[in-house]
């Protein structure tokens, strides 16, 4: 049995993880896996440091959380290309699209290693964090319950508790229905600084360890996820019946039409510009002193360039 940990459930954004493992792909690569929600995304990887989890299904670059330098850690595939969070404002502010002066003098909801990739989309977009009074923190979670991020900051937005929110698209989907939020950036789909956009990706990691001592089973968790994204292209209506195992209802009738949106982003490649990228955001930081190399994040074996 290997344990697969993701950092939000109830989400898009580690959905090619959650469907490989309810639409039997991973059976059929002979991988026993199992789903468990850790969050937030630093906890992941600290389990997955400390060998209680085997898989973690999470933003690529909160690696560093657990493993500094990316020592002892390796990237198998992307589970998606690209940045995959949404910056969105309460509709209130009357926020256009890509203007990010919105922000000045809110409080903006996003989780921990989550909020670096706004701290520094905003930063290069000009915006002086401290000098416009910008609140970047967690949401406060509802009193005993499991944190689905995404779901928890919709709600906090609705109940004013927040300007906005840095999530999800399941959250960003929650809001805007509900005309409660605006969505002002989205950076897979081409809002703010361009290189924002390599920041970061959802991937699948694992202990490089284990990546060492089973190669096969290294391979048959990307090979699973490859086959994940090639059965939702061809029926992306197969959504649908992953959210009604594992979402509430409301939002296992939202996933179809995010998932569908996100197909264009569907490849396991990690190139080496994404590499570069997020190696950069993490430099300017102060995460790491040089640039990391490709060969230390990225397992060789299994590396290609993306299709997108």
């Amino acid at each position: 049995m290997l344990k697969l940990a993701v950092p939000d459930l109830v989400s898009n954004s580690y959905f090619p993880a959650e469907a490989a493992i309810e639409l039997g792909f991973f059976r059929a690569q002979g991988l026993d896996v199992s789903l468990e929600l850790i969050f937030p995304v630093d906890r992941c990887y600290e389990a997955l440091r400390d060998g209680t989890i085997d898989i973690v299904a999470g933003s690529a670059h909160s690696a560093l959380a657990a493993f500094p330098g990316f020592e002892g850690v390796r990237l198998l595939c992307a589970q998606a290309q690209g940045m995959y969070w949404f910056l969105v404002m309460h509709s209130d502010f009357k926020a256009v699209r890509g203007d990010l002066s919105v922000v000045k003098g809110k409080r903006i909801g996003a989780a921990p290693w989550v909020e670096m990739g706004l701290r520094r989309t905003l930063v290069e977009a000009g915006i002086d964090l401290e000098a416009d009074a910008v609140s970047i923190a967690p949401v406060p979670a509802p009193a005993g319950k499991t944190v689905n991020f995404g779901l928890n900051a919709a709600r906090a937005l609705e109940e004013r508790k927040i300007d906005g929110f840095w999530a999800n698209g399941m959250a960003a989907e929650i809001a805007t229905r509900r005309g409660v939020g605006t969505v002002v950036l989205d950076t897979r789909r081409g809002d703010g600084p361009a290189r924002s956009f390599h920041f970061t990706m959802a991937s699948i990691a694992s202990r490089a360890s284990f990546v060492e001592e089973q190669p096969e089973a290294a391979r048959g968790i990307v090979a699973a996820i490859a086959a994940t994204h090639a059965a939702l292209r061809a029926d992306v209506g197969l959504a649908r019946k992953v959210g009604d195992a594992l979402f509430p209802p409301g939002e296992a009738e939202l996933i179809t039409d995010l998932i569908r949106r996100d197909l264009p982003f569907y490849d396991t490649a990690i190139s080496r510009d994404s590499i570069a990228g997020m190696s950069g955001f993490l430099r300017e930081l102060g995460l790491i002193e040089k640039d990391l190399r490709y060969e230390d994040v990225v397992h060789p074996g299994l590396a290609r360039e993306p299709a997108v």
